[in-house]
């Protein structure tokens, strides 16, 4: 089954009443919120099924660190416009990235200037060649902790940001907003080398956290690779484990085309071409606290939904990355005395 969304000229984010909008419409293609638990059931379920392992359970803590591996496409066509902002695909891609990775420290934050390391964090950029994007980050070091990324922008940029004012007026306040990954449109879409490099990284962090739950890689792109079939590699990617499961790929195609999103399919029959059936392939299956969070953000989510979307506007974009980055512990990371 095929979940697909029509574009629309009403913006949405991630708040209370775009949710709201979708949920109440119980005609799109959205679960209603009395679905959700039915739908959810059937993953419990799927899962629970006598002999079978039941993967994807480990805790993060710190002395078992998640890793998060994002794989950026830099060509030459991520400079063409993306979104109602005016922005290209790089600018309106590192603007999320960023988010996210703000949004990560915040996770790991226990009061005051403390960070947590319940994550280590890496960005390979693949374009006119392929490298590590994160600042920080070098073939030495191709992941970092959170606390290090937490304290080692690139640098810190001033926003004017729109706000109401309390009295029905929308006033202009500055924020500060830190920069960790910049945007880059430079040359081919060498996706297979990409994915070498980062089978290898993989290995190395599972073979020093085999405990750990498994690495999440979301590969963001635009176009199809130039230098060779991906699935292989890809495969490999998916192969590297840690005791609690293979790694999570997901797959983020962006468009800027006036076609329908297709977000979170659970079978490649109704996919329209060849190349998304490939990319749903190259995709894993969401475990059940990411179906969990599709669900909440009133996604429609069946047994076998892969963390694949096709044709990704930029709103979509940032929900995917909330979904694929979800904490396996919903009530927050354990705080654990100092070893």
């Amino acid at each position: 089954m095929i979940t697909s969304r029509t574009p629309s000229s009403q913006p949405h984010s991630l708040g209370g009443q775009a949710r709201s909008a979708r949920q109440a419409n119980s005609g799109s293609s959205y679960l209603r919120v009395t679905d959700h638990k039915i739908v959810l059931r059937r993953y419990h379920c799927r899962l629970m099924r006598p002999g079978r392992v039941l993967l994807y359970t480990a805790e993060i803590n710190r002395r078992r660190p998640a890793c998060l591996l994002l794989l950026i496409d830099q060509s030459f066509s991520m400079s063409e416009p993306w979104g109602t902002e005016g922005h290209s695909k790089a600018e309106a891609l590192m603007a999320s990235v960023n988010r996210l990775l703000g949004n990560a420290v915040i996770q790991c934050s226990k009061g005051g200037n403390k960070i947590l390391d319940y994550f280590e964090v890496g960005v390979i950029g693949y374009g006119a060649d392929v490298q590590f994007a994160l600042h920080g980050t070098g073939l030495d070091r191709p992941l970092l902790p959170i606390s290090e990324v937490a304290n080692g922008p690139l640098r810190i940029d001033e926003v004017l940001q729109k706000e109401s004012d309390g009295a029905g007026g929308i006033i202009q306040v500055p924020r500060s907003f830190p920069v960790w990954v910049d945007p880059v449109s430079n040359g081919p879409t060498p996706m297979v080398e990409a994915l070498r490099v980062t089978e290898g990284v993989l290995s190395a962090w599972c073979a020093e956290h085999p405990t750990s739950f498994p690495p999440i890689v979301i590969n963001l792109t635009d176009g199809v690779s130039t230098d060779g079939d991906p699935r292989v590699a890809a495969d490999k990617v998916r192969a590297v484990r840690t005791n609690d499961g293979p790694t999570l790929m997901f797959n983020v195609h962006l468009s800027n085309a006036v076609v329908n999103e297709i977000v979170l399919p659970n079978a490649a029959d109704a996919l329209p071409d060849d190349y998304a059936a490939m990319l749903f392939s190259m995709s894993s299956e969401l475990p059940v606290q990411m179906a969990e969070a599709a669900a909440g953000l009133g996604y429609k989510v069946h047994p076998g939904t892969r963390g694949f979307l096709y044709n990704a506007k930029a709103t979509s974009v940032i929900e995917f990355l909330d979904i694929g980055t979800r904490p396996i512990n919903p009530g927050g990371f354990p705080e654990l005395p100092s070893a």
